[in-house]
């Protein structure tokens, strides 16, 4: 099979893969054991905010997207992607913001137990932890192109940023800090370790994807072994499909 036929294959298991943890995150037996229990609740949050997102985002879905739709639906859906609020919104600084600044109000206000009571809520969670975590692996290392998408030195200061806040965020809950969870110690202290080692794996793994992004421009040599100066690239943004180009 040549490399032409395996890349979408790839893509589209990797779609197909975040779409079961999804089904698994919100099926049973998973999500009645997470009603009644937090550390399955934490299992459920891992699957949902991190792992099934990543897994989404590896599929290029927005690229798969602007080559689905008509000629003039893409080139409005392009010009919505490079518009300023959906730059704003497609930041790092802001999809970090999003993603550890939901869980400190989940877990260290009373925001928990009203979302464990209300099903309404309960469901708004489950769709704030899927799509900030979308957008965060999206803006960190997708494979879409993305206008506000700073350089990898910088996504991956804004990583690390995301990686002390999780390990900070589970040990206070470990040690019962400022938390507002009303649950067991004993299920709290499983959950907030589930969190920290399980959210460990997974930023490990969207480390791994944004640095098979990194693509350093290297100097080339003249034949007399002077370096030749590199042509700038162009900055990276939302670009319609080939065939919408042509159709200009």
């Amino acid at each position: 099979m040549g490399g032409g036929a395996a890349r979408p294959l790839a893509r589209s298991l990797s779609f197909a893969a975040g779409l079961v943890l999804v089904a698994v995150a919100l099926l049973p037996p998973l999500a009645p054991f997470a009603h009644e229990d937090f550390r399955g609740h934490m299992v459920q949050h891992l699957l949902l905010g991190m792992y099934a997102p990543l897994a989404l985002v590896l599929a290029a879905p927005v690229t798969l997207l602007l080559r689905a739709l008509p000629p003039d639906h893409g080139r409005r859906l392009a010009a919505v992607l490079r518009s300023r609020p959906a730059r704003l919104l497609a930041h790092p600084v802001t999809a970090l913001l999003l993603t550890t600044g939901g869980l400190v109000l989940l877990y260290f206000t009373p925001l928990y137990d009203t979302t464990m009571s209300h099903p309404g809520w309960h469901w708004l969670t489950h769709a704030h932890f899927l799509l900030s975590g979308w957008l965060f692996a999206y803006v960190i290392a997708g494979p879409d192109p993305a206008p506000a998408r700073p350089g990898v030195p910088a996504r991956l200061v804004v990583l690390g940023v995301a990686i002390a806040a999780h390990a900070i965020i589970a040990q206070l809950m470990y040690g019962g800090f400022w938390v507002e969870v009303h649950a067991p110690i004993a299920e709290v202290r499983g959950g907030a370790e589930i969190m920290y080692y399980g959210g460990d794996l997974a930023e490990l793994l969207l480390a791994a994807a944004l640095v098979t992004t990194w693509r350093p421009v290297r100097t080339p040599r003249s034949p007399h072994g002077s370096r030749v100066r590199p042509v700038r690239r162009p900055k990276e943004g939302i670009r319609a499909p080939r065939a919408l180009r042509k159709s200009r």
